[in-house]
């Protein structure tokens, strides 16, 4: 047990890793502990669907930090020895092996878990889902001896990988439940514009259907089974969405509700106790509304914010959300927060692959979206929030940073 309680941060990812960076650029110079069920040290998870899954970058290049970072910022880490309980009263977390580390303050960042199917067939061989280095590694080893691969869900990560699949040579069929991909995210005519990238690419995108079956043969899969059709498989990819790892909270009687409820400055209902990340449901001042986000620029800040507010330095969440995807030729950021009723207005012709989406309500800009188009989000950024001219916005003569 660890003498001298200080800051102890569960879960041992990108949130996490940001958090005791900051900590200590902050200058605390108090104990911290760094909690994790993964055996490697922190890493961005991002390239694990892309750069890293197609070969394109080395393991080393994913971590945070180098390997004596944290050794040489006296953080005492416990990797690949997850908690296991909290003790609210006694301000002590329990893990797998049996040790108990005292805190003062906690920060929970254990991020989240794919779903998985429930359906026949889910626990064959050649099933995977991808949300760890070693979940990408066996993908991409998998891409090496498959000719089909079928994905099943039509998000980021199944899409991404689908990209990956393809210019690793082999078939691929995306699964998708819903009439088009991303479509709750996208709104009818982007999510339209990313089938047609897919089907352009060589994907064999199905929308509307539902897989009832996983067929195999000697323990493994070799087809998905979708009404009277077997679609032949050699492997499969689950991309059906994640669920925030909120037991450990959960269990201790730390509010929790579709991840763990915190305020703006990411305080649960302990005070003592603070969450970051995927795993955290908070309250966004520019939105005016309790927000779970899963992505890599929100773990970053959120770690940064959750540093500082443990510090007792009056900082809030109050940022617009921010994500980016690449697949086959297309590069992409998206920055706000917008729904699929919202009106679209595109500058530029999807036609040509560089163009910039803008979501509308009320005529205020809730959403911008650049495709192919560089060094224009921040200034898409700004614009958030405000009252706009979508005729401004579609005319590509006039400057973002002129729209006011």
């Amino acid at each position: 047990m660890t003498d001298a309680p200080g800051i102890v941060v569960v879960g041992a990812g990108l949130a996490a890793a940001k958090a005791i960076e900051t900590l200590r650029d902050e200058s605390f110079e108090g104990p911290i502990t760094l909690i994790g069920d993964e055996i490697e040290r922190p890493y961005e998870r991002p390239a694990l669907s892309k750069d890293y899954l197609q070969g394109k970058m080395s393991t080393e290049d994913l971590f945070v930090h180098p390997a004596d970072w944290y050794a040489d910022h006296k953080v005492d880490t416990h990797l690949g020895d997850a908690a296991v309980s909290l003790d609210r009263q006694a301000r002590s977390v329990t893990l797998v092996s049996g040790e108990t580390v005292p805190y003062k303050q906690l920060l929970i960042a254990t991020g989240s878990r794919p779903n998985t199917l429930s359906i026949p067939g889910a626990d064959l061989g050649g099933v995977f889902s991808l949300r760890r280095v070693v979940d990408s590694d066996q993908i991409r080893a998998g891409f090496a001896e498959a000719s089909n691969l079928v994905v099943i869900g039509a998000g980021w990560i199944g899409l991404e990988t689908a990209a990956a699949a393809r210019a690793a040579g082999l078939d691929v069929t995306v699964l998708e439940y819903a009439p088009l991909p991303l479509q709750r995210v996208l709104g009818d005519e982007l999510a339209t514009y990313f089938a047609e990238l897919h089907r352009a690419n060589g994907v064999d995108l199905r929308t509307s259907v539902s897989v009832t079956a996983l067929e195999g043969t000697d323990g493994r899969v070799t087809a998905v089974r979708v009404g009277d059709e077997s679609i032949p498989a050699d492997m499969v990819i689950v991309g059906i969405g994640i669920t925030p790892n909120t037991e450990i909270a959960a269990e201790a009687g730390i509010t929790v509700d579709n991840g763990i409820t915190v305020d703006e400055r990411l305080r649960t209902s302990d005070p003592t106790v603070y969450a970051a990340g995927d795993v955290a449901r908070a309250h966004n001042t520019a939105l005016e509304a309790s927000i779970r986000v899963e992505h890599w620029d929100n773990a970053i800040r959120q770690g940064q914010l959750a540093a500082k507010s443990m510090l007792g330095q009056q900082v809030a969440y109050d940022w617009q959300p921010y994500f980016y995807t690449d697949q086959f030729d297309l590069g992409m950021e998206y920055v706000g927060c917008a729904s699929a009723e919202d009106h679209v207005v595109i500058r530029g012709d999807k036609a040509t692959g560089e163009f910039i989406a803008f979501w509308l309500s009320g005529g205020i800009l809730k959403a911008g979206m650049n495709v192919n188009v560089w060094d224009v989000n921040d200034d898409i950024r700004i614009l958030i929030g405000k009252t706009v001219d979508p005729i401004d916005l579609a005319d590509s003569t006039i400057a973002l940073t002129d729209i006011s």
